[in-house]
């Protein structure tokens, strides 16, 4: 019966959904989930499988978690959601003190939005409305780096790399905007001073042009999986600092442990002008993001110009997201969560070297709980799915990329399960 029913949902599916990045319908079958607990998803035909995804980084506690379940059932109770526009409440304020409290020093205000892509359009607004109300308007382009993702809203699609990501479709409908070269040395290799060349010429040449620098620092995600030095991020702050430039940190998916420090700006010890979160800060429970900034951004906004930032979502602070958020990130201060996501770097380092050795692959690489196999060709993403999934793993390799970020909550048998299947899908 269960199996009949597994075959009935995919081809409903198929008949009226679309899928993220895919035709439609969908020409790799999705997998039909049934209830997650824990790290795992169970399928409607029965099967179980390890979520080597995290959903997609946010689901750092694992799934149906008595205590985030109880936060949302204690808020429900109280009100599922009232507008933000006039009004307040405790877990908006409560959440924002605490999101000021752990984020890098000298953050001051918080603007809760719907996701991470609407996270770093008002943190764009934010850089762009900052200049404007200096009486400075020619200060609108923003500077990056290549092989960046930012998300899939129009001004994000401008800061994501525009020959090698997903969004050249669509170069000739957004605002052109400035890039550099992506850092080459290894977040383990020794730095080297020309490496901010051309970064530091960009700036110097075009800074009466530029509102910002945005950057995910040190792990660019969707864009390659890359790691980068965290010496490139320090003087990418002095150069701002320098040249008067605003510094936007996109930590969506490094935000809250995923590298091994809580934020990925720790790792060079940098608090950006605006930071961006999202994914796990509610644990991978619903939609929910925020853009942080220091003091001097949000009151040049206020007190100039227009007078008011030009943002304001209908779901903006909605009570249940700010109550699983700090639900979620009480969860993570109560735990050894870097020595989890120290032990699943080690495990993931000696479960993935094999790997280093098979021909059609280009390199291994790790940092905290992210582990990355790049092929040298782009992967067959229904095979891969396959032979993995057949090993009792869930992962969702794209481009040339095999990549996995387990939950915190995974224990060393399960992340072994993983790597073990990885290696074995690439042999």
């Amino acid at each position: 019966m269960s199996s009949a029913i597994y075959k009935d949902l995919v081809e409903r599916d198929g008949a009226v959904l679309w899928h993220p990045y895919s035709a439609a319908p969908a020409p790799i079958s999705p997998y039909a989930v049934k209830s997650a607990s824990g790290t795992r998803l169970t399928l409607h035909d029965g099967r179980q499988l390890i979520d080597g995804m995290s959903s997609w980084w946010a689901v750092i506690h694992g799934y149906n978690h008595p205590v985030l379940n109880a936060a949302m059932s204690a808020q429900l109770e109280e009100m599922a959601h009232v507008m933000f526009g006039g009004l307040t409440h405790e877990p908006a304020i409560l959440l924002a003190e605490k999101l000021l409290a752990i984020t890098p020093p000298g953050l001051a205000k918080v603007f809760f939005c719907d996701s991470g892509s609407v996270a770093v359009e008002v943190a764009i607004k934010m850089a762009v409305q900052y200049w404007f109300s200096l009486g400075k308007p020619a200060k609108k382009r923003l500077l990056t780096i290549r092989q960046g993702y930012h998300g899939d809203t129009f001004a994000t699609m401008s800061v994501c790399d525009p020959v090698n990501g997903m969004h050249h479709l669509f170069s000739d409908l957004v605002m052109p905007q400035v890039f550099a070269e992506a850092p080459q040395i290894p977040f383990d290799g020794v730095w080297d001073e020309c490496e901010i060349d051309e970064i530091k010429e960009l700036v110097e040449t075009r800074h009466q042009e530029l509102a910002a620098i945005i950057l995910e620092p040190i792990v660019q995600g969707a864009g390659g999986m890359r790691f980068y030095h965290p010496q490139y991020l320090s003087r990418v702050r002095d150069l701002c600092d320098e040249y008067d430039l605003l510094l936007i940190a996109d930590e969506i998916a490094t935000g809250f442990g995923r590298t091994g420090e809580l934020f990925a700006c720790n790792h060079a010890s940098v608090t950006p002008d605006i930071l961006c979160l999202g994914k796990a800060l509610t644990g991978g429970y619903m939609s929910f993001a925020a853009t942080l900034c220091k003091g001097f951004v949000s009151e040049v906004i206020s007190q100039k110009g227009p007078g008011i930032l030009m943002h304001g979502p209908t779901f903006m602070a909605n009570p249940m997201a700010c109550a699983v958020s700090l639900a979620s990130i009480g969860l993570l201060e109560n735990s050894p969560w870097r020595e989890s996501v120290a032990e699943i770097e080690g495990l993931l380092k000696a479960g993935l070297e094999p790997c280093r050795e098979l021909s059609g692959v280009k390199d291994v690489r790790v940092l905290g709980a992210i582990g990355v196999v790049e092929t040298k060709t782009p992967v067959d993403v229904k095979r891969v799915q396959e032979l993995v999934v057949a090993r009792g793993v869930w992962l969702r390799p794209f481009a040339n990329l095999c990549y996995t970020m387990p939950p915190f909550v995974a224990g060393a048998g399960e992340v072994k399960q993983i790597t073990s299947a990885i290696c074995s899908a690439f042999s």
